[in-house]
This record gives C-alpha cells, structure tokens and sequence, in this order.
C-alpha cells in the first residue's frame, strides 16, 4: 500500500474520532466547506512557494496540500481509489483529447 493510501485510511478513521483528540477530526467535524476551504489555502501557499522558487518550502507546502486534499474527499466520500482510477482512465489520453471530451466542453 502507498503512503498516499495509508494516509486515506488514517483520514477516514479519523471521522468518527473524537475532536479534541486530532486534528484531522477537528476538521472533519467542520464540515465539507470548511476543508475545502483549507485546502484552497494550502494551495495558495504552495504556489507562493512555487513562484518564489523555494524547493523545501514548496515540498512541504505541497505535501499539506496532498493531506488537505484527501481530507476534503473524505469530507465529502470519495474515496482516493476513485480518483486514482479516473487517473488510470486518462493515463493513455492526451491531455487535449481528455478536456474536449468533457461534459459542456
């Protein structure tokens, strides 16, 4: 299992964790909006970091943004495997070809 799967699994435990006791709780028990809305920041950051050119900075950064992201797909039930497989679906699709067969493209 990866990282990224391991990681998913300790998210989805964490819904029915006490609050007080996790973080990754805490912010579940918010809501949908409001780990969408963390999300949004840490992605903002990790562009700062980008932009500035900053290495560490933008690998830390980007690692928050990979964790906030699966909090706001568990937020809202979707598991990790079901993005991966929309990956899969797109992996031998231009990424022209994939944006055109989009719905209202």
């Amino acid at each position: 299992m990866s990282i990224l799967h391991d990681l998913a699994a300790t998210i989805e435990a964490r819904k029915t964790a006490d609050p007080d006791g996790s973080w990754t709780a805490k912010l579940l028990a918010k809501g949908p909006e409001k780990c969408a809305e963390k999300f949004g920041e840490e992605a903002v950051e990790a562009i700062i970091e980008a932009v500035k050119g900053d290495r560490d900075g933008l690998t830390s950064e980007a690692a928050d943004v990979l964790y906030h992201l699966l909090v706001m797909l568990a937020a809202r039930d979707v598991p990790l495997q079901a993005v991966l497989e929309e990956l899969a679906r797109r992996q031998h699709m231009s990424g022209l070809a994939e944006k055109a067969a989009r719905p209202g493209d």
